[in-house]
C-alpha cells in the first residue's frame, strides 16, 4: 500500500492533464464515422483475426518454445492511482480446527481478490477510452457505461485473439538497454526500428514494442517506473493504426509517454488506437525474453477472462515460435 500511495501525486498530475485536455477536444470533435465493421460492431479489430491468418500463425511454430508476455503481478507494485490489487488467503470454515464436513482430515486454502482490473499486465477493451462523451463506432458514453458493468462494448465480447505476433526492439534500435522515462517513440523510430530488424506489419498482427523500461526499473525504481514511461507519440499511434493491426502493445504500463512530447495529449494514443480504430491496447507485456533472443515473430494467443460488464482485463497472453 506504501508503495502504491507514492505513485499517486505524480499520475495525477497527468490525470489532470488529461482531464483538461478532454474539455478542451469537446467543443471540436469532428462528426463520428461508423465503424467499416458496421453500426453496430462491438469487437472492432478483433474482427481481423480469422482462420486463414490463425493457420499462418500457427506455422510461426518452428521450436515449440512459449513464453508468458504476461508479467507477474504483485500486489504491492505501482498501479495508476486510484486502483490497487489486493489478495486474501483463507481457509474458510476451518477457523478453530473446525471440520467442514467433507468427512475426512480436510486442509485447503481459497483467496479473495479486490482490485482494479486495469493494473499490470493488462487488455484495454474499446469501452475503455472515448473522447467527448463518445466511444467507439459512435457509441455514447452515458448510454452503456453503468457502475454495474458496461453493457456494450465490454471485453466479454472479444473473441480469443489469435495471429502473428511481432516485436519490435525499440531498445536495441536506439543502442541502450532501456529507453529513458518520458522518451518519446516517433513514427520514424518505429519505420527505422522495423526496416532494421527486418519486421513487417500484416493486418490483423498483433504489435508488441520492447522497451526494456519495465525489466529495468520496475523492482529497482518502482517510483520512477509508475510515474512515467517512455512511450509513442500521438502521431506514432496514427502510424500504427494505419498498419491495421488487431491489437497494439508494449512493456510499459502506458503505452504513450509520460509525460508526452510537447504539443501532443497525454494518453491520446488510447483515443487514436481504441476510439477511433477500435484496435486493442496490450499493457506490462513481458516483452524481455523476446527481446534477448531476438524473436520478432511469432504466434500470439490470448484468450481473456470473460467478466460479463468489465472494461478491461489482467492477462498473460503466450508467444509461441
Amino acid at each position: 500500500k506504501g508503495i502504491r500511495m507514492m505513485h499517486i501525486l505524480p499520475l495525477m498530475k497527468y490525470s489532470l492533464a488529461a482531464a483538461v485536455l478532454c474539455i478542451s477536444a469537446s467543443s471540436v470533435a469532428a462528426e463520428c464515422v461508423p465503424s467499416p465493421w458496421g453500426v453496430d460492431d462491438e469487437i472492432g479489430a478483433a474482427n481481423r483475426v480469422n482462420p486463414e491468418r490463425t493457420l499462418a500463425a500457427a506455422q510461426l511454430i518452428k521450436k515449440g518454445e512459449s513464453h508468458p508476455l504476461g508479467i507477474v503481478l504483485d500486489p504491492n507494485m505501482p498501479a495508476f492511482p486510484p486502483r490497487y490489487t489486493a489478495l486474501q488467503v483463507v481457509q474458510p470454515n476451518q477457523h478453530f480446527g473446525a471440520d467442514p464436513g467433507f468427512g475426512w482430515d480436510t486442509d485447503y486454502n481459497d483467496d479473495v481478490l479486490q482490485m482494479w482490473l486495469g493494473t499490470g499486465p493488462q487488455l484495454d477493451g474499446l469501452g475503455h477510452i472515448g473522447e467527448s462523451g463518445e466511444f467507439y463506432n459512435c457509441n455514447e458514453g452515458s448510454e452503456f457505461s453503468f457502475i454495474t458493468g458496461l453493457t456494450k462494448l465490454d471485453i466479454s465480447g472479444i473473441p480469443p485473439i489469435v495471429g502473428r505476433g511481432v516485436m519490435i526492439d525499440m531498445a536495441k534500435h536506439m543502442g541502450v538497454d532501456y529507453l529513458a522515462a518520458g522518451q518519446p517513440i516517433t513514427s520514424d523510430a518505429i519505420k527505422a526500428a522495423m526496416a532494421a530488424q527486418d519486421v513487417t506489419v500484416g493486418e490483423g498482427d498483433i504489435v508488441l514494442l520492447h522497451t526494456g523500461y519495465t525489466d529495468a526499473k520496475l523492482k529497482t525504481d518502482p517510483q520512477l517506473w509508475g510515474s512515467s514511461i517512455p512511450g509513442i507519440t500521438n502521431e506514432a499511434a496514427v502510424f500504427l493504426a494505419g498498419l491495421k493491426p488487431s491489437a497494439v502493445g508494449a512493456d510499459t504500463w502506458g503505452l504513450g509517454a509520460v509525460p508526452p512530447r510537447a504539443g501532443d495529449k497525454v494518453y491520446y494514443d488510447h483515443v487514436v488506437l481504441l476510439k477511433q480504430n477500435g484496435i486493442y491496447i496490450l499493457e506490462t507485456m513481458n516483452t524481455g525474453r523476446l527481446a534477448d533472443e531476438s524473436v520478432h515473430e511469432f504466434m500470439f494467443v490470448l484468450g481473456q477472462a470473460r467478466l460479463k460488464g468489465a472494461v478491461q482485463m489482467i492477462i498473460n497472453p503466450v508467444a509461441m515460435w
